[in-house]
């Protein structure tokens, strides 16, 4: 397959681009930083966005996935205190590279006969705390607009799913911090594991919950 990862220089991406590559997949990896041999894109830029379609039609002459690992978090204390440059901040990295990966592949996914598009989400989502209220937001608007893309998509073979965690983890923070257990993470070459099997359903517009 001809999979497409957004955010792939990040531990996630890696383990993402790891268990697709293993699999004798072609992984496409785009990052901002061009890092570990991604092809730098700012997805913020919709032109570019939509002329890296162009680039992978011609290519390849298809795109059987995309999976949308661009993230981050920021956050308070209170309420009171949240930040509305954290929210901007937020809804450009969580949103609008979404918004831009979306409306850009929208024709190639349709065209795939097994097209597969996912996001991970948060539990937070579902239950926001004050100190959460930007992220907790923007994760709800992302999957939001991820179940109308689901939607656009109920009458071709293509799927948009969402994958909800409660935070993810890698062997860089148990180093970073042995003493700690992370109750409820999911691990990313688990994460890595869900995206896989998401080939394996027709389920379209569903939340995967990976939280155990």
């Amino acid at each position: 397959m001809i999979i497409l990862v957004a955010g792939a220089a990040g531990p996630t991406g890696r383990a993402v681009t790891r268990r697709f590559t293993e699999q004798g997949h072609t992984v496409i990896g785009v990052d901002r930083s061009g890092a570990d041999g991604t092809l730098p894109v700012d997805l913020l830029d919709l032109e570019a966005v939509r002329e890296l379609a162009g680039r992978i039609e011609a290519e390849h002459g298809r795109l059987d996935g995309i999976v949308h690992l661009v993230g981050g978090w920021r956050g308070s204390k209170t309420f009171a205190e949240t930040s509305l440059d954290d929210w901007a901040f937020l809804h450009d990295l969580l949103i609008r590279t979404l918004q831009h990966v979306t409306l850009a592949f929208e024709p190639l996914l349709k065209a795939s006969e097994r097209g597969r598009f996912a996001i991970v989400s948060a539990k937070a989502a579902e239950h926001p705390t004050q100190g959460n209220a930007a992220y907790a937001t923007a994760k709800a608007a992302a999957e939001a607009w991820t179940l109308a893309f689901a939607d656009a998509l109920k009458d071709t073979p293509a799927t948009a799913n969402i994958l909800v965690v409660k935070a993810l983890v890698h062997d860089g923070m148990r180093a970073a911090a042995p003493e700690k257990t992370f109750p409820g993470f999911t691990d990313v070459d688990d994460l890595a594991v869900a995206v896989e099997r998401l080939w394996d359903t027709d389920a379209n517009g569903t939340r995967v919950d990976l939280t155990g």
